[in-house]
């Protein structure tokens, strides 16, 4: 049941990326730029096709279109950081217009790659932190992008929590150690979590096993909690965070929205859907001739709050009332 109806993306008469033929002859003598496209997920992965869909409708809001005057060029990392790199030098071997990339360790191989193709990134959570951007106002090189969250957000995820849970006590938090963001937000969460009454420990997400070992044996403790921060490794393994967080019957609180359609408990964060449309207009402003040094980066302008009452029960949590009449998104 949604409160806020979600924008959809049907009927912009496109397909799914992959399937997409290019036209040689589409308006002949219209100059057709090319974009490169880097993804840390898979190619099959459905969340991520949808936020390519977002970015092609973006574009298609100020007369792109690929098979006309846009060619697209899409690589697939699957979480692999050399695979990450290896499409990096790809994709700039090809001489793109522009570059678009979502994650830190996209970004970062596209800049190791190249400092003059410009790069838009859609979905990066700390890019000064990252050294992508000297500052938010005035990013200074050849990338510019989307935030997608503030530090401070780490104490609205204790907060939801406790909400939702008021007997837990102790969090593990799940991030990726290799990007600044992993300490960052475990580093907010940490310094929020006694105000709150509660313990955190970090349990790194960089490899499947590990997730389930740590999280296996965080759970033989009660009042346990798990926060799931920002994190495309997390995305990639959500079947199994989702699994043994139900597994192991521990309240959870994630970073965005597809974690709760999949079964997971609340989820608070940016419509990163709403980030990679947004992302359309900067890249049509740098095929116009803007520079990504002069373009500010951008933080999120619209959050989602989404509850599965659903898992809820399963739990056996009662979600206040107060807690459900600030949801963006009921699942039932």
């Amino acid at each position: 049941m949604r409160r806020r109806e979600f924008i959809g993306l049907v009927g912009i008469g496109v397909a799914a990326p992959h399937f997409w033929p290019f036209s040689a002859d589409a308006q002949q003598g219209e100059r057709v730029r090319l974009i490169g496209v880097l993804l840390q997920a898979t190619k099959n992965d459905l969340e991520s096709e949808t936020r390519v869909k977002a970015l092609l409708q973006g574009l298609e809001q100020f007369g792109w279109t690929e098979g006309r005057n846009l060619k697209l060029e899409y690589r697939w990392a699957g979480g692999n950081s050399d695979d990450i790199r290896k499409h990096a030098a790809e994709l700039v071997a090809l001489a793109p217009d522009i570059l678009v990339a979502a994650g830190s360790a996209p970004v970062g191989a596209l800049q190791q790659a190249t400092r003059t193709v410009p790069i838009v990134f859609a979905t990066v959570g700390d890019p000064v932190g990252g050294g992508f951007v000297e500052s938010l106002a005035r990013p200074g090189g050849n990338i510019t992008g989307f935030a997608i969250f503030e530090y401070a957000i780490g104490a609205k995820w204790l907060e939801l929590l406790r909400e939702s849970s008021p007997s837990t006590t102790r969090v593990a938090v799940l991030r990726d150690p290799a990007v600044a963001t992993g300490p960052g937000q475990f580093g907010a969460i940490q310094t929020a979590a006694p105000s709150f009454r509660m313990e955190v420990s970090p349990v790194n997400v960089r490899d499947a096993s590990e997730i389930d070992r740590a999280v296996t044996a965080f759970a033989q403790t009660p009042n346990g909690g798990l926060i799931v921060t920002g994190t495309p490794l997390a995305q990639l393994r959500r079947d199994l965070i989702i699994s043994l967080a139900a597994k192991h019957r521990l309240p959870a609180v994630y970073f965005e929205r597809f974690f709760v359609a999949d079964g997971g408990l609340i989820s608070y964060g940016a419509d990163f859907v709403d980030q990679y449309r947004r992302a359309g207009e900067y890249v049509h402003r740098i095929l116009n001739g803007e520079k990504p040094a002069d373009l500010p980066v951008q933080a999120p302008n619209k959050y989602e709050l989404v509850i599965n009452l659903k898992t809820a029960k399963a739990l056996g949590l009662n979600i206040p009332q107060s807690l459900l009449a600030r949801a963006d998104e009921i699942i039932e």
